[in-house]
């Protein structure tokens, strides 16, 4: 069944009017008929549960459409754990393959980070249209992959300010470590997951980071990519903490 994002308040039994995206994807480009049905979510947490709603399609006009909403699923397929991803920006199809694929693997929220070797330096005039950019790749991938809380794509923010300002419980950085972190039997209720840019971290701030009670987290021998890094720690997180 198709699933779609809509920024709104649904009702079970109200008649809601169609997104122009929605309308546009659901009725133009597949071709939805009168009756025809779906799933629309709205990203609002339900006390940890997320949740979905089913809709039939009850009329169609040149513009608009409207549905029926027929019912309410509490259903959550995320991850039972907050898990917010630092991530220094990098440039082209990268960091929407970063974004889309945390997206998949549960991540609670995207924290965008500069550094020193940053690709990227958004400028202020740029900032909002770039993030509103992530922030539908965020929504795509959620409207694929089955998740009903969309995680939030953050401003920028330097490494230290972030590293300075984080509170969660476990605390991880991406780095080659003599002694690699061993994850212990006790689920944490949050990690922060600090990975950097194509070049690495330089020394001064992994050093803050350590310094900040983060963890220096190897998975395996090899150097990976800023993109590749995320989705290998996610992928093992989800293996650890993933309900069911």
């Amino acid at each position: 069944m198709n699933r779609f994002y809509m920024d709104s308040s649904f009702t079970v039994g109200e008649h809601v009017q169609l997104s122009e995206t929605v309308f546009h994807h659901w009725t133009r480009v597949l071709r939805a008929k009168l009756g025809d049905q779906a799933t629309l979510f709205n990203g609002i947490d339900f006390n940890g549960l997320g949740g979905e709603y089913l809709v039939e399609l009850t009329q169609i006009e040149k513009k608009s459409a409207t549905v029926r909403v027929l019912e309410f699923n509490p259903i959550s397929r995320d991850l039972s754990i907050k898990v917010t991803l630092g991530q220094v920006m990098s440039k082209g199809d990268r960091m929407d393959y970063v974004i889309q694929k945390s997206t998949e693997l549960g991540v609670s929220e995207i924290q965008l980070l500069t550094s020193e070797r940053c690709e990227m330096r958004l400028k202020y005039d740029r900032d909002q249209k770039k993030i509103e950019h992530w922030q539908s790749v965020a929504i795509a991938a959620c409207e694929q992959c089955g998740l009903n809380i969309v995680p939030k794509v953050l401003p920028p923010l330097s490494v230290t300010e972030w590293i300075e300002s984080n509170n969660s419980e476990l605390k991880l950085i991406m780095t080659l470590a003599d002694q690699p972190f061993q994850f212990s039997d006790e689920k944490p209720e949050s990690i922060a997951l600090l990975v950097g840019p194509e070049g690495g971290l330089n020394q001064a701030e992994i050093d803050f980071a350590l310094n900040h009670q983060f963890q220096a987290w190897t998975i395996g021998a090899r150097v990976l990519r800023t993109e590749t890094a995320p989705v290998a720690a996610l992928s093992v997180i989800n293996h650890l903490f993933a309900d069911g």
